[in-house]
């Protein structure tokens, strides 16, 4: 196993509760044994435009429906005693310090939540005044997002894209060699909930010989996980894959928002561009790889004539660097609402489920690549999977697989359709994790409604 992986502990035992009451209740998405990771500030009141300090943000941790102040609990030493350099990132108004700090510091802040937390946790603990009603709050990106790398790791989804632009050869030969990805725009990462404008750019229509400009009429989704960077590598240093996992703080689920009629226009010979820098939705909670312990599962196998990976891509000397528990176990759903059915009030369509565990390029694979070259990672760094797609139409990742570029819509309640989403349309992405007796946790909405582009 990757030694960066985290191992099982106290803090994941299922029979753990919470004196926090609605971390009990069924489908909660944060039982004790999660405890991610987000930032938060007060939703605007009316009357209190002059007031700023209840607009500060702050560092929060997840239990149940309530919010942690997590820099209150470090502050009153309801945690005990911290060394100052982590009781500074708890009380920093993003996670950028805590990221910086690495795996024993990330550890004993878990053990310390979860044991004030607890259902036998102190009578000094148990203080309803570190609780924030979530539904009160807004979650916001939780931390400086330097850069941002989507990946493009999921062989389904590079196979089924490659059927529908080469039927012949859909997988290019260097796909089984090295993880592929693009450098995205990390200015125009946003947390769930805002509204994305659908993008202008230059299309060429079919049959067309010169391109026009106008408001992208084939908009996509495409359903990703995320991986947050802590601790960064030095520049010139490449992290070895057998350690990548010690640079990783956590995960979160990811919809990288695509323009596909703009795309197939722009990206050769130097790939996505504006066809991608628009916006990327992400859920606000980062849950820490310390909760997946439980959840992870051996990398997927290779093929029989998968080739011999080169050496900086295997663990301990091995084919692959999955050995042992190179994969998360997240199961991910994608649903679709549109306005129409918004205003009859019918709830949002499940288009799609996928499942993280069959990605051909692991975690670790893919830090150890993209430092191979000296490339340095630093902390709030977010790296994406890229599309996570399955083999049949009901777990494809994204419309331009589900439409077949768009010759077969989408057909959602209400007798609509849909090759590319409509004004309006509201996307929602969640994710999930369970195992035999675990308990089960989520990652939180990832959420975006589709607004028209300006005029």
């Amino acid at each position: 196993m990757n030694p960066g992986a985290r191992s099982i502990d106290e803090t994941h035992d299922p029979r753990l509760v919470s004196w926090v009451e609605s971390a009990q209740l069924p489908g909660a998405e944060f039982p004790i044994q999660n405890l991610p990771f987000g930032v938060f500030r007060a939703r605007e009141r009316l009357g209190a435009a002059h007031d700023r300090s209840h607009r500060e943000s702050r560092i929060g941790v997840a239990i149940g429906d309530r919010v942690l102040d997590l820099a209150r609990a470090a502050s009153d030493r309801i945690l005990g005693e911290l060394a100052p350099a982590l009781r500074d990132a708890c009380t920093a108004p993003r996670l950028d310090a805590l990221l910086a700090l690495g795996p024993p510091e990330w550890s004993l802040l878990r053990r310390r939540l979860s044991e004030t937390l607890r259902f036998d946790a102190p009578a000094r603990c148990r203080r309803d005044a570190l609780l924030r009603p979530r539904h009160e709050l807004e979650l916001l990106v939780p931390a400086t997002v330097g850069d941002f790398t989507d990946f493009y790791s999921s062989i389904e989804h590079a196979t089924n894209v490659g059927r529908l632009f080469r039927p012949d050869r859909p997988l290019l030969a260097n796909y089984r060699h090295l993880p592929i990805a693009y450098h995205g725009r990390a200015s125009s990462i946003v947390a769930s909930g805002t509204p994305v404008r659908r993008p202008r750019g230059q299309r060429l229509a079919p049959g067309a010989e010169r391109p026009e400009f106008g408001p992208s009429e084939f908009l996509d989704w495409e359903v990703e996980l995320g991986f947050w960077i802590g601790r960064g590598n030095p520049l010139g240093e490449p992290i070895d894959i057998d350690r990548s996992e010690e640079h990783v703080f956590g995960l979160c689920v990811v919809n990288d928002w695509s323009a596909r009629d703009i795309q197939s226009w722009e990206y050769q010979p130097l790939g996505p561009f504006l066809a991608k820098s628009f916006a990327t939705t992400i859920s606000p909670w980062v849950v820490t790889l310390e909760a997946l312990a439980p959840y992870r599962v051996a990398a997927r196998e290779p093929d029989d004539d998968a080739p011999l990976l080169l050496s900086y891509l295997r663990t301990g000397g091995a084919d692959r660097s999955g050995s042992a528990l190179g994969a998360f176990d997240v199961e991910l759903t994608v649903e679709l609402r549109s306005a129409a059915m918004a205003t009859r009030g019918d709830a949002p369509f499940v288009v799609s489920r996928q499942s993280a565990r069959g990605l051909y390029w692991t975690l670790a694979q893919m830090v150890a690549h993209h430092t191979s070259g000296g490339c340095n990672l630093r902390p709030g760094d977010l790296l994406a999977s890229g599309t996570i797609s399955g083999s049949d139409a009901t777990a494809f990742g994204s419309l331009l697989e589900i439409t077949q570029r768009g010759d077969l819509p989408l057909r959602i309640p209400g007798g609509e359709t849909r090759r590319g989403l409509a004004d309006g349309d509201e996307v929602t992405m969640h994710g999930a994790c369970g195992a035999p007796g675990r308990a089960r946790i989520g990652f939180g909405d990832c959420r975006g409604v589709v607004l028209p582009a300006l005029a």
